[in-house]
Order: structure tokens, then C-alpha cells, then sequence
């Protein structure tokens, strides 16, 4: 099993690391809208989902995989009146290659933020 950490997204905020690859898996941590220096994106969903998205890809690519090679996403979000919004911003990163997925509703996330994502993905 290897540990995966990068600069260029946000470090974890408790025991945890970035996402884990073991054999020719990634399987990430739950990414929540924080810049890679730590900083919350208070914006409305839309944008809070991009700022996902981009960490998401930042551990991808340190973890030697990309949006290409995810085969399993789980979304949490906090309000399934925003399950719309986030559909939209998440059909711009998985246009052609779509991904099985999860989506729920849940009651809190971390630092209050509206969606959480994680991943697992294929190693190139």
C-alpha cells in the first residue's frame, strides 16, 4: 500500500491521508471544496463542486491515474435540491468517460461545505 500526498490539494484535516493506492488501485479520501492552502470556498454549490473537482484531479495525478481511469465515484451532498446543480458541474469533468456513482443526501459534511466526493480510480 502507498500513501498518497500532494501540495496541490488541500492536506487532510484529521488521521488521514490524501488516498491510498494499493496494487492498481486509487482509492481516495473524500475531497471537500478547500484550496490547496486550506482555504474554504464559501460560493454556492457550483462552485464549491468545481473546487472538488480540481483536488480530485490533483490527487489523481499524483496518484498516477486521472478522471479517465475513475471507475467508482461516491457524492455526498447536503441538500438533494442541489442534486441538479451538481449533475451540471459533474457532466463537465465526465462528459464521455462515465463513471459508476453513488450520490446521498447527508445530514452534515466537514467545515459545514455543501458536497464531498471521492473516487476510486484505475493506475495508468
Amino acid at each position: 500500500m502507498k500513501t498518497i500526498q500532494t501540495k496541490e490539494a488541500p492536506a487532510a484535516i484529521g488521521p488521514y491521508s490524501q488516498g491510498v493506492v494499493v496494487n492498481n488501485l486509487f482509492f481516495s479520501s473524500g475531497q471537500i471544496p478547500l484550496t490547496a492552502e486550506g482555504t474554504l470556498v464559501t460560493g454556492d454549490i457550483k462552485e464549491q463542486t468545481h473546487q472538488v473537482f480540481r483536488n480530485l484531479k490533483a490527487v489523481l495525478k499524483e496518484a498516477g491515474a486521472s478522471l479517465e481511469t475513475v471507475v467508482k465515484t461516491t457524492v455526498f451532498i447536503k441538500n438533494m435540491d442541489d442534486f441538479a446543480a451538481v449533475n451540471e458541474v459533474y457532466g463537465e469533468y465526465f462528459a464521455t468517460h462515465k463513471p459508476a456513482r453513488s450520490c446521498v443526501e447527508v445530514a452534515r459534511l466537514p467545515k459545514d461545505v455543501l458536497v464531498e466526493i471521492e473516487v476510486i480510480a484505475l493506475i495508468k
